[in-house]
């Protein structure tokens, strides 16, 4: 039964909160590995399983978290989730060695599943039928919000504080959650109570999405085949995913309804879905990177630069809600989403080594307005025709194929920039010779610049080459992130004539439970 009045607010302020400290908890952590791995002694190898055994088990629960609402009722499940994520915040911030730090994360990526799918279930049920599109929007406002501000806070707690803090800083903000979702948040139905538990389901579902995450989060880092674990685990996945289908669509009582399916536009929308994973985790990985190793800006300046593009982004979701309520169709705000973020990929390809801050405003501007018009129409489009039991298996299935889509969108990211870059430099380095003009001015340039201050004619010399190097270095990595902004443009843009095979509904509202 939908809420009205001062206490629907606090529920959507509860759920949103709690469902915003899973998403930032995705990528805070990745500016403070350096510091992690002077305090813990460990190498940037083994530290990068901080983030990868955090992620495989967020996706790992994503897609069970409808069934556990169910079965355990959505609010127990919700409390639950907040209990165990607070208590592991604090475990990880309290970890004296790597593996114990990353056994925290796991635990803190298992309950942190459970809050993102299961606040949108509460918050669906909150709001009126006619008033979900703006709910929705206000929760796309964490979705898309949550993993951009994530490094930047994450630097800026490194930076004045440590980096235990990271985690301490979501006790307190749990703690409130927990004692205001019990307080306020209504019990829903239990469908599964009493029902045969999946274990086969579980047991193949782990095997598929864990074998398959560590793949993603691992594959370039480890050449791909080239370890033999990183070839195990992709023949697991596979396994994994067969098995996991057959069993599924041969029991009465599966761990994840693949019913939900047979819904045309749900079929469509995990896939729109999955290209704004790739599109928003895409993006927010190489922009940083883009930010920092080449324009030598620092994670705090990178933060801020992001940050009107997220205002943006919180300005825009009501009068997206409002359009919804109103009977503008979902597909063609999808539509104008997909086309700003291309236009936003295309300006930030034509960047340069000399580009400033004010350089990126307004294509970060046009992203934050463009993801606005993606999260909302999107989610609306894919959970339109679902009711019942099903908006916990939708919902779950919906955030999991997101996530999936940013761990495909940083995977072939990071492949198609180890090739690009072996090709953009052999292509420069062709013009590294003594025939060239160009470079002969250039190096002599740097020889008598070196002269100039004192240094002797050898001496010069080989820094003047080492000077060449860098600039090789940094153009050929200019080329690269800007042919990988194109990439992620091409790829939204090819995505709009699919969302026009989705089902146009009048009055679009995102489906609710009926009780």
């Amino acid at each position: 039964m939908a809420e009205h009045g001062l206490r629907k607010w606090i529920i959507t302020i509860t759920v949103i909160t709690a469902a915003l400290l899973e998403l930032i908890d995705t990528t805070i952590v990745n500016v403070a590995l350096p510091n992690i791995m002077g305090n813990l002694g460990a190498t940037l190898e083994d530290s990068g399983w901080i983030v990868t055994g955090y992620a495989v088990a967020n996706v790992i629960i994503l897609p069970m978290s409808g069934w556990l609402g169910d079965r355990f009722g959505r609010k127990n499940y919700f409390i639950t989730s907040i209990l165990i994520f607070t208590l592991a915040s604090f475990l990880c911030g309290n970890a004296h060695s790597l593996s114990e730090l990353i056994i925290f994360r796991i635990l803190q990526g298992l309950a942190g599943g459970g809050l993102l799918s299961t606040a949108q279930a509460i918050l669906m049920e909150a709001w009126p039928r006619e008033e979900i599109g703006m709910a929705t929007a206000l929760f796309g406002l964490g979705a898309v919000v949550g993993p951009t501000v994530g490094p930047t806070i994450g630097g800026f707690i490194t930076d004045h504080f440590n980096w235990p803090y990271i985690f301490y800083v979501n006790i307190p903000v749990g703690a409130v959650a927990a004692f205001l979702v019990t307080t306020f948040v209504k019990e829903s139905p239990k469908y599964a109570k009493g029902k045969p538990v999946d274990w086969w389901g579980i047991l193949f579902l782990t095997i598929f999405v864990g074998s398959l995450q560590v793949v993603l989060e691992k594959g370039e880092s480890e050449d791909w085949f080239a370890k033999r674990y990183i070839a195990v685990l992709t023949f697991s996945a596979i396994v994994g995913v067969i098995l996991f289908i057959w069993r599924e669509l041969s029991t009465d009582h599966p761990v994840v309804n693949f019913k939900v399916i047979q819904r045309r536009s749900f079929r469509i929308g995990i896939f729109t879905t999955f290209t704004l994973g790739f599109a928003l985790y895409g993006s927010v990985f190489i922009f940083p990177i883009f930010c920092q190793n080449l324009l030598g800006f620092t994670a705090q300046q990178t933060g801020i630069i992001l940050f009107p593009g997220g205002l943006a982004t919180i300005f825009m979701m009501p009068f997206i809600g409002v359009m919804l309520k109103r009977g503008v169709p979902a597909q063609f705000m999808a539509s104008g989403g997909f086309a700003l973020f291309f236009i936003f990929t295309w300006m930030l390809s034509n960047a340069t080594l000399s580009s400033g801050t004010s350089d990126f405003f307004w294509p970060l501007i046009i992203r934050g307005v463009g993801m606005s018009l993606l999260f909302v129409p999107l989610t609306t489009l894919a959970l339109q025709d679902l009711k019942g039991p099903d908006i916990g298996q939708g919902t779950g299935l919906n955030n999991m194929m997101r996530q999936l889509g940013g761990s495909f969108g940083i995977a072939i990211l990071t492949t198609l920039i180890h090739i690009k870059s072996g090709v953009v430099r052999n292509a420069l380095i062709e013009n590294i010779n003594i025939y060239n003009p160009n470079y002969q001015a250039a190096n002599q340039g740097y020889v008598q610049n070196f002269i100039a201050k004192g240094f002797s004619q050898i001496n010069a010399q080989q820094m003047a080459n080492q000077a060449m190097e860098g600039n090789v270095v940094k153009q050929t990595m200019l080329v690269t992130y800007d042919n990988m902004y194109l990439v992620i443009g091409v790829f939204v843009l090819f995505c709009i004539p699919i969302i026009f095979f989705q089902r146009f509904k009048k009055g679009q509202a995102v489906a609710v439970d009926a009780h």
